[in-house]
């Protein structure tokens, strides 16, 4: 067999790695390239693999990417292991518009991917990186406390290179105790990786635990057939998952958007900065105005490419509330479209109540939506007449008769997660 096939092999179980490495040929010794002999005096803490199968696969891997450091050059590298691996050298195509490297190796652990990170991600430049580690850790008896104390060192030696380098790191997907991997172990390490980004700007923390985990927190078989590597219904909502956060570092989706409003309609954006929008009090007085600007003074609202976006907070949950400057004592229609990351919680505030908008499916309240399309875009109508709002998304209802004041602004809050919001457009009437 080919040993690049083996790169390939979505939602596989370890067996099948063993046996396609029997069969692969074997690289030239490179003691640079081989994974070290002994544990002492490396960096980091907790396993570093050194099964037969393992050292083979390391070395492999580790060689062919030698040979392709130059191609690769400012690319966004993708760190981990098996499931990393898994995704194929162009991450299953799901990225086209993007060029990306592949850096995952089957069975790695923390310590491992710290060990190769100068060969393997730094001398490469990256434009930036995405990780995904620490279940093998778990497999091999690490604690959290381990495995956070890796990734903090990974995070110290990237950003030592490059101070500006956005980072995306993927909590650790759920799997099974009959793994090694029970949810209360894999949860306790998410909390702690979240802590490491409380302090780090180029950092983003993406809820790829939510997104997955099932009620009692492990892997579903429809998209873990094994419960430890996804099948390709698994990998393709992890690509869009990170859609949304490729889009707002300006990776993909960079073009403007064309759309064009219907009649009587008037845009609350003008699709270049946050002019029209501020900061009120508890009393509805305008603290502060964004006017020419794409960046609110707390950094939490971006103006980018037509879109208003509420970043990913460094905390699981920080509340924002941006407003517009205008009030809407009339009858008014309000249509916007918005994008959700997993588990984001946000709203739109209507004069002053709240509409929850949110990826309804995982943080509710509108858990039975059947046309809300997950990290993707969806819209929304609210309908206001004599102080009587009708809510829907994508058509189906969120709130028959909301009750709301008989004037106020337009508001978008922020509290878990990412949130996108574009084509926000407004129609009074008498």
């Amino acid at each position: 067999m080919n040993p690049k096939s083996v790169l390939t092999l979505t939602g596989t179980c370890l067996a099948a790695f063993v046996i396609s490495l029997c069969q692969a040929e074997e690289p030239k010794s490179d003691p640079y390239l081989e994974v070290p002999a002994t544990d002492q005096g490396l960096p980091g803490s907790g396993p570093l693999r050194h099964a037969d199968w393992f050292t083979s696969l390391w070395k492999q891997r580790r060689a062919e990417w030698a040979k392709q450091v130059e191609k690769d050059q400012g690319a966004v590298v993708f760190l981990g292991d098996s499931i990393t691996q898994g995704g194929g050298d162009v991450m299953g195509g799901n990225f086209k518009e993007l060029k990306v490297a592949n850096r995952g190796i089957s069975g790695d652990t923390t310590r491992g991917m710290l060990i190769r990170l100068p060969g393997d991600v730094l001398q490469l430049k990256p434009r930036g990186v995405v990780m995904l580690m620490g279940t093998n850790d778990l497999e091999e008896k690490a604690t959290p406390e381990t495995i956070a104390g890796n990734v903090a060192l990974i995070l110290d030696e990237l950003t030592k290179a490059n101070p500006q380098l956005p980072i995306v790191i993927c909590e650790i997907f759920p799997s099974s105790a009959s793994k090694s991997r029970p949810a209360d172990k894999i949860k306790k390490a998410n909390e702690l990786i979240y802590s490491l980004a409380r302090d780090r700007k180029n950092v983003t923390v993406l809820d790829t635990w939510s997104l997955f985990a099932d009620p009692q927190g492990d892997a579903k078989p429809s998209e873990f057939p094994d419960v430890l590597h996804p099948n390709e219904l698994g990998y393709a909502k992890w690509a869009s998952a990170l859609r949304p956060i490729f889009s707002t570092l300006g990776w993909v989706e960079t073009e403007p958007d064309n759309f064009k409003m219907e009649d009587g309609y008037v845009n609350l954006t003008n699709g270049k900065d946050l002019s029209g929008w501020g900061f009120r009090d508890g009393e509805g007085k305008i603290l502060e105005s964004f006017d020419g600007k794409s960046l609110s003074s707390d950094g939490r609202y971006l103006a980018q490419n037509g879109k208003i976006i509420v970043t990913t907070p460094s905390t699981r949950s920080k509340l924002g509330q941006l407003y517009t400057t205008r009030e809407f004592p009339k009858n008014f229609t309000l249509k916007l479209e918005f994008r959700a990351s997993p588990n984001a919680d946000s709203g739109v505030f209507l004069r002053k109540p709240q509409l929850q908008c949110r990826d309804y499916p995982l943080a509710g309240p509108y858990k039975s939506l059947t046309k809300y399309k997950a990290q993707d875009w969806n819209e929304m109508e609210v309908v206001v007449k004599e102080n009587v709002a009708r809510c829907t998304c994508n058509g189906e209802v969120l709130e028959e008769a909301l009750q709301l004041p008989a004037t106020g602004p337009i508001g978008l809050e922020g509290d878990r997660g990412q949130m996108e919001y574009r084509r926000i457009r407004i129609k009074e009437s008498p």
